[in-house]
Formats: structure tokens, C-alpha cells, sequence
């Protein structure tokens, strides 16, 4: 893995199956191809589906204002023979150096270990210098989950939160990961629950 620190800009992470690389306004037709998809839309908290006509010009303006308030990487899998955008990972700050990060990977790529390796690739990039890294799924997401639990997070608990797309309140697992501490099996969710093991 290659990071290429852009100066104020977010970094390039190069890995063996893809390039996690700033948004771009080229982006924009694969974005609204994949994110008006209501796989997608539904798995996340702010997608409406459908898409509001401004959408994803909002979305790409957002992701590359120097004062943004979160980075955004795309999945970039061009030099591997992939698409341009195969998903998105964000990460955005949260109050004494933590941050939190979500993803979505495009349906043609699920199941191919592509979210996995993303994630993997940002936290060991760790491009804002956190200190503990917080990621939250839908309880009907265990695959997002075990990619969490891969990656060494741990399960904190249980929460609620809002999903545009499905407009109704939805149910979460948190998940943390502290940085300082090597990578290990992330305590899973207590047996016996319905939650991921």
C-alpha cells in the first residue's frame, strides 16, 4: 500500500486491487448509477432514494470543498481493469482525535472482499490521525458487520438511527476500533443476541 499525502488535500492510497482516491467531478454518472440504486440507498443512513436531481453534484461539491468536514475516497479499480468507482469510504471527524467512517461498495462488487480491503486500507493510512475509529451498520447489514469485526473492531452496543432512503427509524450496531493497539479479532456481539458472531 502506496499513501501519497496531497498537502491540504486528502491522501491517495494505492493498493494491490484498487486506488482510494478524492472524489472527482467525472465521478458523478457512476455516483448516481450506484447510488440511485436502492441496495445502496437502503444499507445507508443520509442516500434518499430516489435521488434528488442535484444530488450527486451536492454530494461531489461537499467532498471537494477545502472546508469539508469529512473526506471522501472512491474505490477507484481503473489500473486493475475495474471501474472508476466501485464504492465510496468516508471518514469524518468526531470530538479527542476520533473519527468515524462509512462505505458503500456498488452490488456488481459485493462479496469480492472489495469493502473489506477498503477499510483495511484506511485505517492502516489512518489519514486523520485518530485515536479510536467508530463505524455503525444496520442491523440487517451482518455482512457490513463481519467486515468490521475483520477488521478488528469491537462491538460496543446497540443503537437506532435515521435512513433517508427507508425514511423510517432503523436499528444499528456500533462497532470501535482503537488505533494504538495492534490489529485482533473484534470482540463480537454477546451469544445469544441476533447480532453478528
Amino acid at each position: 500500500m502506496t499513501v501519497v499525502d496531497q498537502g491540504i488535500a486528502q491522501p491517495v492510497i494505492d493498493t494491490p486491487r484498487f486506488t482510494l482516491r478524492p472524489l472527482r467531478t467525472s465521478d458523478g454518472g457512476l455516483l448516481e448509477m450506484h447510488l440511485g440504486d436502492m441496495r445502496v440507498a437502503n444499507m445507508t443512513r443520509v442516500i434518499p432514494h430516489p435521488l434528488p436531481p442535484e444530488y450527486i453534484a451536492n454530494l461531489i461539491e461537499r467532498a471537494t470543498d477545502p472546508k469539508r468536514t469529512e473526506d471522501f475516497w472512491a474505490v477507484d479499480g481503473s489500473a486493475h481493469g475495474h471501474a472508476e468507482v466501485m464504492g465510496v469510504i468516508k471518514m469524518f471527524k468526531l470530538d479527542r482525535n476520533q473519527s468515524e467512517i462509512r462505505y458503500w461498495v456498488a452490488p456488481a462488487f459485493w462479496n469480492s472482499g472489495i469493502a473489506t480491503d477498503a477499510v483495511e486500507a484506511i485505517l492502516r493510512a489512518n489519514p486523520q490521525g485518530a485515536c479510536d475509529i467508530y463505524a455503525q451498520v444496520f442491523q440487517d447489514n451482518p455482512s457490513s458487520a463481519r467486515i468490521l469485526i475483520n477488521a478488528g473492531f469491537a462491538y460496543l452496543g446497540d443503537a437506532e438511527t435515521f435512513s433517508v432512503a427507508r425514511n423510517s427509524v432503523t436499528p444499528t450496531w456500533t462497532y470501535a476500533r482503537k488505533m494504538d493497539q495492534p490489529k485482533s479479532q473484534g470482540r463480537p456481539a454477546p451469544k445469544g443476541s441476533a447480532k453478528p458472531a
